[in-house]
This record gives structure tokens, sequence and C-alpha cells, in this order.
């Protein structure tokens, strides 16, 4: 026998592969389903790429790549029994196989017991070898069957694939000297101290000074202001400002010319009042240990509507998502999406095609990992209910065993996100993250993934149109921008329960002096239309400059709709940073309406009598020639005097008083003291008035900005490929990217503002722009057909139709901040609300729609 299985297995052992260090064996779920070994079919592991595949799936990757011997997997879960003593049954009986496999489902140890069953599948004859089978199998492929046996979890081998183990510690760290300065640096609001730039900003860990970087390890752009910081004072090591966690931050050193680790970090940071170990304290558990924070009114109890009988709900759309740990963030934004049908249509409707045309490793494809989320929700194949007879046995014992049966098994979506986090430092841990920042990353991933093809993250898209005013002379500019979630703010004040708030704020700090217990919590509750008319608002714009004065001034700006999404995502503006730097949440109720009209809200563009600013850019100066620049020189600016000694009586710096008045536009003290309030942190605060001069003065009418330097270097590929999905030809992407310097919100700004580029500079490029990227769908109409080519604006694929919405699904957050709690989701199906708990799919009694955090909704037919 043993001669014969060594002859049967001759033919196919240059196929069979011992794992190597790297390798991950995926025994424990299908690349195109969620079956395991627990599955009725079991898992079939190729022996060669170490894949993991249902039964329904195996065959496909036998045609596909012509490999023949698996791993069959198959593991039998039943109850403990107990011996004639009353002593457990040891938990495996086959204690040498499927080591470290990670179950799919939440068995309780003490009751239940497995038999595990493994053994070699030849293919197509499906010829089985039962294992283990040491004495008749060749040497090479016992190995092999006894390292596959073993292996750790796949998903184990990717956990510590981070810098931390690539990069090493620096040697300026444990050394590190820091300027006792008193610098402090704000949990938001930072920009460059040399050019203002708001992105890819370093603090130094020496002196403190916040500078742009270049282009560094993680491929933001910067005009190099952190390395020419180094090159004059030698301070050696700089921490990414926007990576800062309790975890650690990203660090760099100027002088090894690399990423580093710096083990004493939470210190360094600490000097410049950045309270690492605070913030840690504050979302160790999920709890916020402030002794400030005040009980919420019965949050975690009414929004997962605890205490209530509610009915389980079983089968197709009814599926629960299992709770990896910290990732029900992930489960909810993954429950709102799959109930929308483009995304339905895109994912299952198409799944047998994706499938198909799979590359050999599905696991790391998207559009795989999609559908077979997708399919696993939808299909009802892991959302069965109890059989009748299993139901009454568990009625019979104890109580607490009941409710096991009315937790679905749901699906495990951890080869999804080890696939969608890879490579991003938040989603990739095992923290609590932003539900609507996780929204976003995963339709920024479905616009990547959608060239050529459907989009279905085109439900969300629509344009928003920014008129920015200059308080000075007048003159408006009107610009669009690309958006996929509306920002609500929730202001406190409009709450309609406001002496009742302030009395409870009386009756807190009275219990706070005298020892006694505190009051009843008052949740604050704020109007909807507040929200809304909040947005509409104008607000200042910092850093303003004016092209029609050539110089920094006062401007407001004001946001409206240039188009109506299919799809509404509405998020309330419910977290806020503190100064300790932990997100903190606020207690508010909003009385969201179940049907919304925001068509007043459309925008109307330039407007009868306004006056547009110039078509200019800022000139690009460098810092030393603006110190040069005095108002002396030229013609005087004109200030009112009057305004600026009424505000330097009040203690200001004469300078700051002449800017205030000078950059507000001469429009009194008032609107001079408020723009002194928002910009006294700034280090140049009370340096004299500067006016950079243009650089060449001559007519605007030129097709670039003046005083913009053009690039030769061509622009990032990835940053190419992100417009392009948006529906922006490649030749006008690759041209607002040189001039914007590769930074993308402007170039997307560029693009509506220079829309007849297009037109006359497609001659080297016109071979690799597809037909379709001059699609894109009509801003002014309800329709979704696409436009012609030769069509003169230019500009994203949206789905405009009538602001009139149906609110139909909504996220909700318990806890005290994003880095803490849990979230649960609602949506409206068949007519009735459902509540989505992790694996929990129930009929809602009770659906919070004040509570929420992020709401969906659809908008309504025109009819």
């Amino acid at each position: 026998m043993a001669a014969d299985l060594g002859e049967l297995l001759v033919p196919y052992m240059p196929t069979i592969r011992v794992p190597k260090t790297g390798d991950r064996v995926f025994k424990s779920e299908c690349a195109f389903s969620f079956d395991s070994p627990e599955s009725e079919g079991g898992l079939y592991v190729c022996m060669n790429t170490f894949l993991g595949f249902g039964r329904e799936h195996v065959e496909r990757h036998y045609r596909k790549t012509g490999q023949s011997v698996y791993m069959h997997l198959k593991r039998h879960v039943k109850e403990k029994s107990t011996g004639a003593a009353g002593g457990a049954i040891p938990r495996r009986r086959n204690g040498k196989v499927f080591i470290d496999l990670e179950l799919n489902r939440d068995f309780n140890g003490e009751d239940y017991e497995y038999e595990d069953e493994a053994k070699l599948v030849i293919f197509p004859d499906h010829f089985e070898i039962p294992l283990p089978n040491i004495e008749e199998l060749p040497a090479l492929v016992t190995i092999a069957c006894d390292a596959v046996l073993n292996s750790p979890s796949a998903y184990k081998k990717q956990e510590p694939e981070s810098w931390e183990e690539e990069i090493q510690v620096s040697r300026h760290a444990r050394s590190l000297r820091q300027l006792d300065n008193g610098v402090r640096i704000p949990p938001s609001g930072w920009k460059c101290q040399k050019c203002e730039m708001r992105e890819n900003l370093w603090l130094n860990l020496t002196d403190g000074a916040v500078l742009c970087g270049k282009w560094f390890f993680d491929g933001s752009g910067g005009n190099g202001h952190a390395l020419e910081h180094y090159r004059e004072t030698n301070y050696p090591l700089a921490v990414k400002l926007d990576t800062i966690t309790p975890d650690g931050a990203d660090v760099y050193s100027f002088e090894e010319e690399e990423a580093v680790l710096d083990p004493h970090i939470s210190e360094h940071l600490s000097h410049f009042g950045i309270d690492m170990l605070q913030m840690q304290k504050r979302t160790e558990n999920g709890n916020h240990t402030d002794n400030n924070a005040r009980p919420r009114v019965s949050e975690w109890e009414v929004i997962q509507e605890s205490g209530m009988k509610l009915k389980a709900l079983y089968g197709p759309g009814y599926t629960g998502i299992k709770n990896l740990g910290n990732t029900c963030y992930l489960c909810t934004v993954i429950q709102v999406l799959f109930s929308i049908p483009d995304f339905q249509r895109m994912y299952v409707g198409n799944l047998q095609r994706i499938y198909d045309y799979s590359p050999l490793d599905p696991t790391q494809d998207f559009a795989t990992q999609m559908a077979k989320l997708g399919h696993g929700l939808l299909s009802g194949q892991y959302s069965k209910p109890p059989m009748k007879s299993e139901l009454i046995e568990q009625v019979m014992k104890e109580e607490h065993k009941v409710l096991n049966w009315y937790q679905q098994k749901g699906i495990s979506p951890r080869m999804f996100k080890a696939m969608v986090s890879r490579g991003h430092p938040e989603f990739s841990s095992n923290r609590q993250q932003d539900a609507q920042e996780f929204l976003l990353h995963l339709i920024n991933l479905v616009e990547r993934n959608s060239a050529g093809s459907e989009n279905p993250s085109d439900v969300f898209r629509f344009l928003v149109e920014e008129r920015v005013q200059c308080c000075q002379s007048r003159r408006v500019r009107y610009t669009q921008r690309v958006d996929y979630c509306i920002q609500l703010p929730a202001p406190i004040e409009a709450a309609t329960n406001r002496e009742e708030l302030l009395a409870y704020e009386a009756k807190w700090k009275d219990a706070e002096e005298n020892m006694r217990a505190p009051p009843e919590p008052v949740r604050a509750r704020i109007p909807f239309t507040s929200c809304l008319q909040a947005f509409t608002e104008p607000e200042n714009v910092p850093d303003f400059w004016s092209s029609a004065l050539q110089a920094k001034s006062a401007g407001v700006k004001t946001s409206r709709f240039a188009s109506f999404p299919e799809y509404l995502v509405v998020q309330i503006k419910k977290f806020t940073f503190g100064l300790d730097w932990v997100p903190k949440k606020l207690d508010l109720a909003i009385d969201v309406p179940d049907f919304l009209d925001l068509n007043r809200l459309r925008a109307t563009g330039l407007q009868t009598g306004e006056e547009e600013l110039p078509d200019l850019m800022p000139p690009i100066v460098l810092p030393e020639d603006t110190r040069d620049n005095s108002t002396g020189s030229g013609d005087s600016p004109e200030i009112d005097e009057v305004a600026v000694m009424q505000l330097a009586e009040m203690g200001f710096p004469l300078e700051a008083c002449r800017k205030a008045v000078y950059y507000t536009g001469n429009m009194g003290p008032e609107m001079a003291f408020n723009w002194i309030i928002a910009h006294m942190e700034e280090p140049d605060f009370a340096e004299p008035l500067t006016l950079p001069s243009m650089m060449d003065p001559g007519p605007s009418t030129s097709d670039s900005p003046m005083g913009a330097t053009p690039l030769s270097n061509s622009p990032p590929e990835e940053s190419i490929a992100i417009l392009t999905s948006m529906g922006f030809p490649r030749t006008h992407s690759i041209q607002a990217l040189k001039a914007t310097n590769n930074n993308l919100e402007r170039a997307l700004d560029w693009i509506f503002t220079h829309p007849e580029e297009e037109e006359s500079d497609v001659l080297s490029d016109m071979a690799d722009t597809e037909p379709n990227d001059n699609a894109f769908f009509n801003a002014n109409s309800h329709s979704d057909s696409t436009l012609s080519p030769d069509r003169e604006t230019l500009g994203p694929r949206v789905k405009d139709g009538p602001g009139r919405y149906e609110l139909f699904a909504f996220i909700s957050h318990m806890g005290a901040s994003t880095m803490s709690g849990h979230y649960v989701c609602h949506i409206k199906k068949e007519g009735r609300w459902v509540i989505y708990n992790d694996q929990k799919v129930c009929l809602s009694e009770r659906p919070p729609k004040d509570l929420g955090y992020i709401y969906f909704y659809h908008r309504l037919s025109s009819s």
C-alpha cells in the first residue's frame, strides 16, 4: 500500500510545497466564502499556494491553476459529555491536528469538544488519503502536511508586519536635548511656520518647531522646511503630527536619514503639552476615566434597545457580522453599504464574473473580498434560524444557554479587514476607530478599484459650491469641490432645553464643590434645522489671500449644493478635541427628520451685480523675501487708525491691531477684535504688516497663475488615478496636479476653474486617455445618462436630482470618544427598522434616531 501511495503521488510531487517562513496558510476560512473546517463540506487547503477553499469553490481553483493536491480539513463540533465521575472529556480528542486553528464561532470551551479530521484529496478524481499516514506517504509529503497542520493562523502572521519590526531605535532617542522654550502644541490648527502649509507637518522634538516635510517615506509632498530646519540647527528628530496615538507615532531622524523608533516618545511629546499617557488612560478598556466626565443618560441601553424583547431576524439581508475586537465600526459601515442596491448589484450581482476573473491570490483582491462579504450578508447562508428540535432541547436547559441560540452564527470579516486595512496605521491596529473615517477610506478604495467599470460609490458623490468673498474688495470667487459626506455642526446654543441645561450646570458645580452626588444628567436637544442653518452660515476663511488686493485679507465662505447625490450621508459633528488631544463626545440629541428637503440649499452660481475675484494665485515667495517687503514700499494700505487705537487701548500689540483692521477690510473694531482672538496664538501675531508684492504685474488673462512655478516632474500615478476615477480626463488631471505642486485638493479647484484647458493639450497623452474618461453625469439633469465627450464643461461623475430624501439607515456610537465605545446601526428594510449589533440582528422596537452619529438618506423619486 505504501508503494501504491508513493507511485500515486509521484506526478504531483513537484507541486507540493512545504510552508516556509513568510508563507500564510489559510486553513480557517475559504478565500471566496465563509466556509471553514466547521462547515458541512469542510475546507480544502491547496498544498502549493496554501489558500483555503470551500467545497463549492475548490473545483474553480483546480481548473484555473491545475493544482491537484489539497488537504481537506473537517472539524466536528459537539456538546461535551461527562464521564462516570462527572469529569469533562478533554476539549480535543485529536490534539495533533488543527493546532492554532481559529474558530469562526464562539463556543464555550467548557461545553463543547472538537473532533478533527484531515486527509489529502487528489483532484479531479477526489482520491482521498487519510492523515496522519507517516509510514505510507513519501517523506516530503509527510513534512508538508505536518507543517500545514501546525502552521499558525494566516492573520497572526500579518499582525506583526509593521514598522516596529523593520525600523531601529534612534541613537538620539535616549540623549535627546529638548529646549525649555515654553512651546505648547495645540491638538489642531497646525501649519508650517515658514510656508503656512497645513499638510505633512512635522514637530521637531528639540525646539517644538512645526514645519512641512518633503517627499518622505509616506509619499506626502511639502516644501522641505523641516529638513532645512535640521540643516540650520542639527536638531535630529521629528514626529509627524497626524500620526500621534496612544500607542506611538511616526518618528523620522534627519541625521540617520530614515524612520526610527523613539522609546521615550511619550516623555518627549509631553514636553510640548501632548500627554500620551493620559490619552491611553482615557481610552483603555473602552472607558473614559476623566474625573470630570459626566455619565450619559442610559446611552448604551437606549441605543442597543436593551431590556426589550427584540425579535431575532434570520435570512438574506439579516446576517450579523462578528466583532473581532473593536471592529464594530467596520461592521456597521458594511451593513449599511450592502443595503444599497448599487453595491449589491456591483459585487453580488457580478459575483461569478468577479470570482472567475479573480487573481491567483483572491485574498488580496478588493473586488473578490467585497463580493465575498456581500454574498455572505445577502445570501442568508450564514443566518439560519435554529431547528425546532434544537430549540426545544435548549429550553429544557439553563436560561443563559437559550440566549445562545438566538445569536446567529454570522460572518467573520477577518480576511476583509486584513486586506482593506493593509498599510493604514490606524485601521490595521486593534483599536477602536471613527466609523465616518472608515466609510471615507472604504469609498476611496472603491474608487481606486473601479477604474473602467461601474463605480457604486457614484451614489454618494456630490458637488459643493463654495462662495468666497473678500471683505475689503467685496469681490467673490465661486469654486466647486467633490464631497461624499455632509458634516453638520451641532450648535449647543440652539438647544431647545437651554434653561434646563443651565440649571443642570449650576447643580453640577454645586454638587462638585460640596462633595455631593451629581444630579441626574440632562442631554441637550438640538433641532435639526439649527444644524443645517449652522452649516449654511458664512464662516471666516483662515489665511485668505485676496487676488484683488494681492495680499492677505479677511474672507468669508458660504457653501451650497451644486448637485444632490442619490444617497446623502450626514455626519453630526459630535466629537471635538480637548487640550489633552483626546477626542471628546458632546452629549446631545438631534431631532433628525425622516424626510428631508434640501432644494433651498441648491447653489445658484454668480449673481447679477457680483464681481469675480481675478483668477490669480498667491506668488511663491521665500520667507526671507516677505520680511524685506515693508508697508513703506509702494502704496501704503488704507487702515482705519481710529479702530486701531481702540484695539490698542485694550492691550493688544499695535502691529497686531493694524493687521486685524486691514485684514477685516476696515469693517470696524468688532470684526477686527474677532480676527485678533482667532490669530493671537500665531508666532507672527505681533510682527509688522507685510504685503507680498507680485513678481509679474502683467495682465491676469494668462493660463497659469502668476508667480507659479511650472514643475517638470510627472505627478504621482496614485494621484492621477484618484482624479481619473472621479471622471476627469487623464490629461486634464496631470495638468491640474502639475499646476498645483501635486496637491490633490488644489488640483480639484484648478480643474473646476480651468475647464477650457483640456481642449488644447491632448496631443501626447491622447493615447492614454480612455473614451470613458470624459463621461460624467449631468449635474443639471435628473437622469443617469452620460454626456458626450465633446461637452465643453468637464467634471466628476455625479448623479444629480431633486434634493428630497428619506432616512433609511443610521449609525450610532456609544462611549465618550471615537477611540473607545461601541457602534451599532439601524437600517429600514421592508418598511420596518432593524437593529444590527454585531452578530445580533433583531426587529427594532424603538429606533433611537435622535442619538445617531451618521445618517443615510436615499433620494425620493420626483413623482
